[in-house]
């Protein structure tokens, strides 16, 4: 590896993989990497900026003052949020979708289903045939991963198909629609317009170490809110009333969809079975990438057209040709 480092062009690395020494290694044995320190140093004091603002709030005189009245609400609030748990406790016994009496993922088809597997929380089917959930720390452990990671996958899959629908049907052009191409040339060293505007870049020359800094620093603040939970955000005087998973609030819940309890269990299913689907769905998404080096949504357009010809059995059947 040879690495070169300057104050105005920040650094460049590169890394060959077959040459025989590095005096000898040529651009197409290279993958090169650059960085401008200007540019990643403005990106962390910018997406840390909520984070000083927050602190500095809280230990400002404004911060004691939020302060004090949040201890004279902290009660009430408690309060409401246990009464709130009793009435979604009433609520999921009265529900089809949890208890014993729940829907089963063999349906009407005899099976030892787990005991351990009391339908307590949304989307138990009483499926686990690899018995990882006996453990119930670990079983409520699992689900918290669970339900994070299937709405990362929502999230993840509208925006690898919007981009690339809006660019099909001509409402919006983007330099690059498809979902992984744009990884593919930030790899390459690329710099892409951000919505096609000429000269926004988020992200630069750094490309991909910029962005996961932009995630990881974007995602802590939420996700320590949500597992601290009701005390996350005290210092401010804000309440999150639910739990690790559902934590509510005017910061999670803007649309205070939690606010008919019944609703709310019947919700929580959807979310979870939605999840999956967006998770199984992204496994599509990788498949027909490396198969076919097209979008998700001009392989649905192109199956659309020619469903005899353009299918899975189709394409398996041309790689052995």
């Amino acid at each position: 590896m040879n690495v070169e480092v300057s104050s105005t062009s920040g650094f460049r690395c590169y890394s060959g993989l077959f040459a025989k020494s590095p005096l000898a290694l040529s651009q197409d044995q290279f993958s090169r990497c650059r960085a401008s320190w200007q540019e990643l140093a403005g990106v962390v004091v910018f997406s840390a900026i909520p984070f000083t603002a927050v602190k500095a709030i809280a230990n400002s005189p404004l911060g004691e003052t939020l302060q004090r009245r949040m201890q004279e609400k902290k009660q009430a609030a408690l309060q409401n949020a246990s009464l709130y748990k009793a009435l979604a406790e009433n609520a999921k016994k009265d529900s089809f979708w949890y208890g014993e009496e729940r829907p089963r993922w063999l349906g009407p088809i005899p099976f030892d289903y787990p005991t351990y597997l009391d339908g307590d929380l949304p989307g138990d089917y009483g499926f686990d045939i690899a018995g990882l959930s006996q453990d119930p720390v670990a079983f409520k452990r699992y689900y918290n991963f669970e339900i994070l990671h299937a709405r990362w996958a929502m999230l993840a899959a509208l925006g690898a198909l919007i981009p690339e629908l809006l660019d099909l049907v001509g409402a919006f052009h983007f330099v690059e629609p498809v979902w992984w191409r744009v990884g593919y040339s930030k790899l390459q060293g690329e710099t892409l317009d951000y919505l096609g505007i000429p000269g926004l870049h988020f992200a630069g020359s750094q490309g991909v170490i910029v962005i996961a800094i932009c995630q990881f620093l974007l995602m802590v603040g939420p996700e320590y809110a949500r597992y601290c939970g009701i005390e996350a955000l005290e210092p401010l005087g804000i309440f999150l009333p639910g739990d690790i998973n559902y934590p509510g609030g005017v910061l999670f819940d803007p649309l205070n969809l939690s606010g008919d309890p019944a609703g709310f269990q019947e919700l929580k299913v959807k979310e979870i079975k939605n999840g999956r689907l967006a998770m199984v769905a992204w496994l599509g998404f990788y498949a027909q990438a490396a198969l076919t080096g097209k979008g998700p949504v001009q392989n649905l357009v192109d199956h659309i057209s020619d469903p005899l010809h353009n299918n899975i059995i189709s394409l398996f059947g041309s790689l052995y040709k």
